[in-house]
């Protein structure tokens, strides 16, 4: 195991003090309503908190503009904080939650999207255990070695490329680092001489820095390859990359994600 991946571990294992916001919203193009979709006799969402609770946060709340969701979540005894139907990303959702709520500049908040009803305790324990440890740093995220090369030119699967310290160069949901040699030779293996990583859409951030993410303008790289992410590096700042310490269970974007869950949580 490398230094990182060890220190990665390390931090997980920490206890920490942080805060879980669930940004979920009920209009989807490809599956509206999907927070109350069921999965294995439980709304999406239930399953999500369920997750939530098995972490180390000391507060989870469901940040939401949609009142079908809320009654549904308050049903199984979630906390919910209404939010406006305006924004663009669920950053920008959380970030409405921590000015109604007054949270401390230096609170850690974990991002855990409504739509990862099977994302394991161990994960968002890590990603705020791994900010935490990091002084005057704004946001972390999490990464998982890619091995197929399918995985690697899927556009639907996120790429990461880091420096040695673990921090993100790029995101892209193009193949990425481009290994010339290898790839135009068309080798059905990829190689082994630079690390391929897929990004893990788990966030953990200063409350601090969400506020100046807020007032910035969305960058054309964030709208060329919609990813939200991307808006933090085009203006400057860093975001530190951990190897997840453990597979992250299916998220679900499309009907057939629906089943893989469905067999995951069953």
């Amino acid at each position: 195991m490398s230094d990182r991946e060890m220190s990665s571990r390390a931090m997980s294992e920490e206890s920490i003090g942080f805060k879980i916001v669930i940004p979920a919203r009920y209009g989807s193009t490809r599956l509206p309503g999907k927070p109350l979709i069921p999965i294995a006799g439980k709304p999406m969402i239930q399953h999500v908190v369920e997750r939530a609770r098995e972490s180390g946060a000391e507060e989870i709340l469901v940040a939401t503009d949609d009142r079908r969701i809320a009654e549904v979540c308050q049903g199984f005894g979630a906390e919910v904080v209404m939010t406006g139907s305006e924004h663009r990303s669920g950053s920008e959702r959380i970030t409405e939650v921590i000015e109604l709520r007054g949270w401390h500049d230096d609170v850690v908040v974990v991002n855990l999207q409504g739509d990862e009803p099977a994302m394991p305790a161990a994960l968002l324990n890590q990603v705020a255990s791994d900010l935490a440890g990091i002084a005057d740093l704004g946001m972390s995220t999490l990464a998982a070695p890619i091995s197929a090369r399918a995985t690697l030119f899927d556009p639907h699967v996120v790429k990461v490329v880091t420096d040695a310290k673990g921090y993100a160069l790029y995101f892209s949901r193009a193949p990425m680092p481009w290994h010339r040699d290898e790839f135009l030779a068309d080798h059905p293996e990829l190689p082994t001489s630079v690390a391929f990583l897929r990004h893990i859409g788990l966030y953990a951030y200063r409350v601090g820095f969400l506020k100046r993410y807020l007032a910035w303008a969305p960058s054309p790289l964030e709208v060329a390859e919609s990813l939200e992410q991307l808006r933090v590096l085009w203006h400057g700042e860093r975001i530190h990359v951990a190897i997840a310490v453990s597979e992250p269970g299916p998220g679900v974007d499309t009907a057939s994600d629906l089943l893989k869950a469905e067999r995951h949580l069953a």
